[in-house]
Formats: structure tokens, C-alpha cells, sequence
């Protein structure tokens, strides 16, 4: 199976789409670099190329782990296969 999603660090919380979307109730395979490991989700929205999916259930407050680091903090609760962007997540700077 090809690879639909990229988990940089077996910490990470969130995944991205490596391809050109996937779409909503779709098995996906996600890749974790750190070990060369595979699991599989299944997506509950469309998400486009480049966004996040959310491996677990985030829930408000949340830190967003990407590549293993704080990314920033979940503003809006989303679950495990969800749709993850600038709707439901903001930095921690502002």
C-alpha cells in the first residue's frame, strides 16, 4: 500500500498528507520516519495535500506535537482522523 500520511516522530500527535487529498472515510497508511514503522487510520474528512490529520483525540488546550516539537495548542476539539489547520489549531506566540 502507498503511503498516504507522514508521522515525522512516533510522539506526534498529528500526521500530514503526502498525497493529493485524501478523502473523507478513507484507510490511509501512514509512515513514521523516526522507525520505519506503519499504521493505518481512517480519515473522517476530506483533507488537502500538505495538511494535518489528527492521530489521536485533541482535545482544547491540547499541545500539537509535529517532527516530535510543540507546534502550538488546540483551539478547537477534533478526533482521531480529523481535519487539523488554522480552525482548530493556533500558535502559541499570540
Amino acid at each position: 500500500m502507498a503511503t498516504d500520511i507522514i508521522i515525522h516522530d512516533k510522539k506526534d500527535n498529528v500526521g500530514v498528507v503526502v498525497i493529493e487529498k485524501i478523502t473523507a472515510k478513507q484507510d490511509c497508511s501512514c509512515w513514521i520516519m523516526e522507525d520505519d514503522s506503519t499504521v493505518n487510520i481512517q480519515s473522517l474528512d476530506e483533507i488537502p495535500l500538505g495538511h494535518k490529520i489528527a492521530m489521536t483525540d485533541l482535545n482544547v488546550g491540547d499541545t500539537i506535537l509535529k517532527y516530535g516539537h510543540d507546534i502550538g495548542k488546540v483551539v478547537k476539539s477534533a478526533k482521531k482522523g480529523e481535519h487539523v489547520h488554522v480552525h482548530n489549531v493556533k500558535t502559541k506566540k499570540w
